[in-house]
């Protein structure tokens, strides 16, 4: 399989709007990623690019521990980036973004996101800006971004 970015590819840590601030999402994010998607299912679910996978689904804040470790592995081994979304007020985790490979393709991403129900209003300005932002600063051939299941 090819590389996802090149290695000479600086990875941007931080995505910064008047809306929202997106950081490398890590275990240090659990309790608040957890509250976060745990109190909007019905909202992720109704999101375009949901359901997908295996996930939302109910799991325990220990499970939902181990599903971050594997996405700041992801992210280390630079196969898959996933940014927590943050308040930039108060910096409260407001939702979460998924950049990750398509299977099969040569250099395309795919870029799933979400918001908590309470900050529903961010849906579209969110995924509106990475797509945006993975288009003009990303070494991607082609970036999708899911609107569908």
């Amino acid at each position: 399989m090819a590389e996802f970015v090149p290695p000479d590819f600086v990875v941007p840590l931080r995505l910064e709007t008047s809306d929202f601030v997106l950081e490398p999402l890590g275990p240090e994010h659990n309790e608040q990623d957890y509250d976060a998607w745990t109190s909007s299912l019905e909202h992720i679910r109704e999101t375009p690019g949901f359901p997908w996978g295996s996930w939302p689904r109910e799991m325990t804040a220990d499970e939902n521990r181990a599903d971050l470790e594997r996405h700041a592995t992801d992210f280390d081994n630079r196969t898959g980036f996933t940014y927590t979304v943050l308040d930039p007020g108060n910096r409260d985790v407001i939702g979460c973004v998924y950049v990750y490979p398509v299977r099969d393709s040569d250099g395309t991403a795919i870029v799933r996101s979400w918001v908590r129900k309470s900050h529903a209003h961010l849906d579209t300005p969110l995924r509106l800006a990475v797509t945006e932002w993975l288009e003009s600063d990303w070494p991607f051939a082609a970036v999708q971004s899911a609107r569908g299941g």
